[in-house]
């Protein structure tokens, strides 16, 4: 019997993007979620108990293992606490880590000592997303063509995480000693795929990854998911996850259809902040350019070095000046990997986190100075430690889209007026198509042809 006071999942989000894509992948298909920006208080709880599926956004896609330990361990005891069929540890579906940053292995093995459990699903393809695992090895799509993820145009040039190796289990072995066994394509399609799934859970302490390359084995993996709840709870993945256990629980008669969104209609102005490096948000930035935004560098370097405080207030300034125009305007650090800093700007010394923050400060002044009703955030990293500056406690889904899965406007909750039910997008760097910015603008309709 289900508790029918407790979430059928609850889960972490390594990055921003990360997380609302989890909440969008949920809500769209008829489970009203929550995402807090931290461990909530009871009040800010109580706001939201319709929902089914909890989610907690964090940063440890760019953290040390030394950073997880110290924080994903009371995450990770919250999340168990709410007593959640299912716990999920949201990663990318890109799978984009290394033994020193964003360690997937060092998160598995925090989660499986908390949840006490000797082995951990991982199941990363995605479809909907355009990912997918088959043999333990990942592909993705990009620009219309599908690409081993250590041939990918971007990710196997990924300014802190490159994918160089594109079997999951050979790059997740550089990251934990735990065993890896895989159910692959041909062991989904088994007859007794049910038994050779157990004898691989009781197998020792590990982690078993499940292939996802099609509508059939997904639902075949969400079926295991959700039969294998009661000894391994924890599962680590993509948003791969929720689209594979949407369909068990469609077929247990725990969910119906999908939820209304209302359109929100046309933002006159709106404000982007970007501290992509990616050349996907780069064409975004120049189609926006092309079509009735502003484009205003500011030099990254500035942002994290000894005169940020006048760096900061002149974006500010010249990001209001546009503001004033009537003219949407984005503010942006790079324009492509040409455009990075690489190692000056390493994690390790606090470069790009300071980067993330100075953007969300520019953000909190350009809408608390313009009385702005949307914005967005462009960047994984860049999402999770700019959206913390506006004092944001919470988001829900305000409307997905289905043109760009992975990146909806969401609605934000504050105890702050200015950004209580400020429409926010979060975009990660590869998320997108061409229009992004001028979809976000449009409400989720197409941008009139200049």
């Amino acid at each position: 019997m289900l508790d029918p006071h407790a979430p059928l999942l609850a889960f972490y989000g390594d990055d921003l993007t990360g997380s609302t894509d989890a909440m969008e992948a949920l809500a769209q298909h008829g489970v009203p979620t929550v995402l807090f920006m931290q461990q909530p208080t009871v009040e800010q709880r109580a706001r939201f108990s319709e929902a089914r599926a909890i989610g907690l956004a964090g940063t440890s896609r760019s953290e040390t293992p030394d950073w997880m330990q110290r924080h994903l361990t009371p995450a990770f005891a919250w999340l168990h606490g709410l007593g959640a069929e299912i716990c999920h540890y949201k990663v990318c579906s890109t799978f984009d880590s290394s033994p020193e940053i964003g360690s997937i292995g060092c998160a598995i093995e925090i989660g499986a000592e908390i949840f006490g459990q000797a082995n951990v699903p991982l199941v990363i393809g995605a479809p909907e997303l355009k990912r997918y695992t088959a043999f333990g090895t990942l592909f993705a799509a990009y620009q219309g063509a599908t690409y081993r993820i250590d041939r990918h145009p971007v990710m196997s040039r990924h300014p802190v995480t490159p994918m160089h190796e594109a079997d999951l289990r050979l790059h997740l072995a550089r990251q934990t000693e735990r065993r890896i066994a895989l159910v692959d394509l041909a062991m989904l399609a088994a007859e007794d795929r049910s038994a050779r799934v157990d004898a691989l859970l009781d197998a020792g302490d590990g982690v078993v990854m499940f292939d996802v390359a099609d509508a059939r084995t997904q639902a075949a993996v969400g079926q295991e998911l959700w039969r294998l709840r009661r000894k391994a709870s924890f599962v680590v993945g993509s948003s791969g996850v929720e689209y594979a256990l949407l369909g068990a629980w469609r077929a247990a008669g725990l969910i119906g259809g999908s939820m209304a969104f209302p359109h929100p209609g046309r933002a006159e102005r709106i404000a982007v902040v970007s501290g992509s490096c990616s050349p996907t948000t780069a064409r975004q930035i120049s189609h926006a350019v092309d079509h009735g935004f502003i484009g205003l560098h500011i030099d990254a370097q500035s942002l994290s070095g000894p005169d940020r405080e006048t760096a900061i207030a002149n974006a500010i300034d010249r990001g209001l000046a546009v503001l004033q125009t009537g003219r949407s305007v984005i503010l942006y650090t790079a324009l492509g990997p040409e455009s990075d800093l690489g190692a000056s700007l390493d994690p390790a010394q606090g470069g790009r986190h300071a980067i993330g923050v100075a953007l969300g400060r520019i953000l909190r002044r350009l809408v608390e100075a313009e009385t702005l009703t949307r914005a967005v955030i462009a960047g994984g990293d860049t999402s999770s430690h700019a959206l913390r500056e506006l004092d944001v406690f919470a988001l829900e889904t305000k409307l997905p889209l289905p043109q760009t899965p992975g990146s909806p406007l969401c609605k934000a909750f504050s105890d702050q007026a200015a950004f209580d039910g400020l429409e926010i997008a979060l975009k990660g760097g590869q998320v997108g198509n061409d229009d992004y910015f001028c979809l976000i603008r449009e409400g989720g309709a197409s941008a009139p042809t200049p």
